[in-house]
């Protein structure tokens, strides 16, 4: 024990920490401090979603009547083939009346369409409107 421990422990009336003591406070310190941090980066990635779908919202609306297959392949999950589809389903049945008849093309699910939904119209009006 040296001066410092005996003057704190006396200016307190108990005796200094013992080693377990210590060993144990520096434990809790050390989760607390852990449990901190992940609560910050915890919070800080629930902050950063309004952003993720503010962008999501100024990508470009794509009419699934006029646009080329090329266009489609700008659609997130949509590559070649399934952009293919769409326009040869478009060509055999006609015009999109809903852009729900976009899960009729193989390839195109309600997980992927729900994704896409925001991205989509059959009209010269935004998804969301054309639903109404």
């Amino acid at each position: 024990m040296n001066a410092t421990d005996t003057t704190l422990a006396s200016s307190v009336g108990r005796e200094p920490p013992s080693p377990e003591e210590e060993s144990m406070f520096r434990v809790c310190s050390s989760a607390f401090v852990v449990v901190t941090l992940l609560a910050g980066s915890a919070f800080g990635a629930q902050t950063s979603t309004p952003r993720q779908e503010s962008a999501a919202s100024k990508a470009p609306v794509i009419n699934l009547n006029t646009a080329t297959a090329a266009e489609l392949e700008q659609l997130p999950g949509i590559g070649a083939k399934v952009a293919a589809r769409i326009v040869d389903y478009r060509t055999k049945k006609g015009p999109f009346k809903k852009i729900e008849e976009l899960m009729n093309v193989q390839g195109i699910g309600e997980k992927s369409f729900l994704k896409l939904r925001a991205q989509l119209t059959v009209s010269g009006t935004s998804a969301s409107s054309s639903q109404q």
